[in-house]
């Protein structure tokens, strides 16, 4: 069975790694006609999309660079599917991909709960096979300076997290969301350049009822590049973004209501 699922990917000039991540897509049997749309985010990168022919393609092209979220909700007006997944160009498949075990591992019992699941994220590793700390507690000023210091301590993740329950957030590389639930709270908030744009995500589908997963038994590989680390600009547009997060009605309905639920 083909799961319904249709697939955003943004390059910026990722050249061989987004020929990678196409070709093993395009390897894979269950992804067999699945939708990805591909956003050129140059308008001069280079692009031969007959080399995937086993994908139905859709390729944009900006005429000027547009910010993560943005292109991403460009990307969902062309999705019909059930499932709208969010990916990075520098991700590795395994030996199978984990998209359809993810929406197949949501068991019969799930239709019973007070929330949906909403969103679906694989555990992420690095090249190295060390599990990536993709799975965060909420993005307050003392979680940020834990992980300046060197303390990055995942959540013990147990359950789903949804109203009632603990909060988590989990990064952005890869993310299965459910397109009801994407469209329901109107995608990403564009308003947030390159960086945070998943914790909100995260934050106000947790806010409206849907459900956060962490499947711990499907995973990708993510060659993470760390621009914030290295680039004043982008270190300035992630010190931007995280004061429209801690001045956001989102975060502060999940932060009171992380106290509520200790």
């Amino acid at each position: 069975m083909i799961v319904d699922i249709c697939f955003s990917v943004i390059s910026h000039s990722h050249g061989f790694l987004l020929h990678r991540l196409l070709s093993q897509m395009n390897s894979q049997p269950r992804l067999a006609g699945a939708r990805v749309i591909v956003t050129l985010n140059l308008s001069s990168e280079p692009f031969d999309e007959t080399l995937y022919k086993s994908l139905d393609l859709i390729v944009l092209r900006n005429i000027k660079p547009k910010g993560f979220g943005a292109n991403h909700n460009a990307a969902f007006k062309h999705c019909s599917s059930e499932w709208f997944c969010i990916l990075n160009p520098d991700l590795v498949l395994l030996d199978d991909e984990p998209f359809t075990s993810m929406v197949e591992h949501l068991s019969d019992d799930d239709l019973l709960k007070v929330a949906k699941v909403g969103l679906i994220a694989p555990q992420v590793i690095g090249s190295d096979s060390v599990p990536e700390d993709s799975v965060r507690t909420n993005l307050t000023p003392w979680s940020l300076l834990r992980r300046t210091l060197g303390y990055r301590l995942s959540p013990q993740v147990l359950n789903d997290a949804q109203l009632g329950t603990p909060f988590f957030w989990v990064a952005g590389m890869c993310l299965l969301t459910r397109s009801e639930a994407y469209f329901s709270i109107g995608g990403f908030d564009e308003r947030f350049f390159l960086y945070c744009e998943d914790y909100d995500l995260c934050t106000r589908l947790y806010n409206a009822g849907w459900a956060i997963r962490l499947d711990k038994k499907a995973h990708i590989i993510h060659e993470a590049r760390r621009d914030s680390h290295s680039n004043s600009r982008y270190l300035r547009l992630h010190l931007l973004s995280l004061i429209k997060v801690w001045f956001s009605s989102a975060f502060w309905r999940v932060t009171l209501l992380s106290y509520k639920n200790k």
